[in-house]
């Protein structure tokens, strides 16, 4: 079956913003969220397409990849990894850049001495509590480490080591003049590592690391936004014959919650209040993101949609004590099965409200009254 239209999928035109973007994923992922849907495999599938199309959405260079080759852009052939994305990054474009003009323009670009280690990137999927109070994550990834037989040099001779290449003095690239140009190239003697070892050891092949495993821990802080990425600066892989380490790149992404949204720094929670009470008046408990209670006074005729504000209940702010603001909506619940009793003590109600001349219901009156302007018009 054909993929449906990322765009369709979350129900926004082309030309949406990153934040109209963001507000209807948030909205269709509370609505189809396997916990609110148990069971229900319709509705389990349509929550992954959702997310699948967000994905993609709200990351600028994968739409704009998206925009251009639709589904294709991350498919085989494109060059889609395992992260779904068909498109390298800003290192491996330099690479191309680098193969494609390098050479022409002298080297401006090139890189001398030995190539530092290979990023790690990782992706990590948190709850929204986690992300309010901040956490910790460990990650156990694989990397080089320094060859114990060579002691890193990369020679099985420890004593004479690695020698600077005569090639290219040390720098991993070697020019020659074509014409009017001068054009300069990675050193064919060392690769452009900038050194050669006569007497590669044989456990690391002179590279002078070797495979290894380690344990990273990184620290999410609190208040972190859906789609973050955290750098830690090297603790990628690390670099052979002495050169610096990669990073390490981790994602951040954030489950949606069954009773909470966010939008920014405001959380907002959906509280059903029954008819009588909205009609009459009194007094709720809500939940707050951060695990404690508040109490909400509901003034007497309080209306399907009004909204209370809770000062300092919401999300923490990075890189700052203060916190957001939290916002109760209220949705009125009117009851679908009526006592027989219940029956005759509304139908009681509507007679009395009736005879009032339907006194407090101003709004009911004023669309009424237009409507009978409408049609004595016509």
């Amino acid at each position: 079956m054909a993929k449906q239209d990322y765009y369709a999928v979350l129900g926004v035109a082309r030309t949406a913003s990153a934040e109209e973007i963001k507000k209807a994923y948030r909205k269709l992922a509370m609505q189809y969220h396997p916990d609110r849907n148990p069971g229900n495999k319709e509705a389990e599938a349509r929550f992954k397409e959702i997310n699948e199309a967000y994905e993609v959405l709200k990351d600028e260079q994968k739409r704009a990849a998206y925009d251009r080759f639709g589904h294709a852009a991350f498919e085989p052939g494109m060059g889609a990894g395992p992260g779904g994305f068909g498109f390298a990054g800003a290192a491996d474009f330099t690479d191309i850049f680098d193969q494609m003009f390098g050479d022409i323009l002298g080297g401006r670009r090139g890189r001398s001495g030995p190539r530092a280690g290979a990023d790690i990137r990782r992706s990590i999927e948190i709850d929204l509590v986690e992300a309010f109070h901040g956490t910790k994550v460990t990650f156990q990834v694989p990397t080089r480490a320094t060859c114990e037989s060579c002691g890193g040099s990369g020679s099985a001779d420890r004593e004479r080591g690695a020698e600077m290449c005569p090639s290219c003095g040390g720098r991993g690239r070697v020019r020659a003049q074509q014409g009017f140009f001068v054009v300069e190239r990675t050193c064919p003697t060392c690769q452009g590592a900038g050194r050669v070892v006569r007497n590669p050891c044989r456990t690391c092949r002179g590279l002078g690391t070797v495979p290894s495993e380690k344990t990273i821990s990184v620290p999410i802080p609190a208040g972190i936004e859906d789609g973050t990425t955290i750098r830690v600066a090297g603790e990628g892989e690390k670099g052979a014959n002495g050169a610096p380490a990669g990073d390490f790149y981790l994602t951040v992404s954030i489950r949606p919650h069954p009773l909470f949204q966010r939008d920014g720094a405001t959380v907002y929670l959906r509280v059903p209040v029954e008819m009588t009470r909205a009609a009459l008046g009194g007094e709720i408990e809500v939940p707050v993101i951060d695990g404690s209670r508040a109490k909400v006074k509901i003034p007497p005729g309080t209306q399907h949609g009004d909204q209370f504000r809770l000062r300092g209940k919401g999300f923490s702010i990075l890189r700052s004590t203060a916190r957001g603001d939290m916002i109760i909506q209220i949705a009125i619940e009117v009851p679908r099965h009526l006592t027989p009793r219940q029956r005759e003590l509304l139908e009681a109600f509507e007679r009395e409200r009736s005879k009032e001349g339907a006194k407090g219901h101003s709004e009911s009156e004023g669309f009424f009254a237009r409507v009978r302007e409408f049609f004595e018009g016509r």
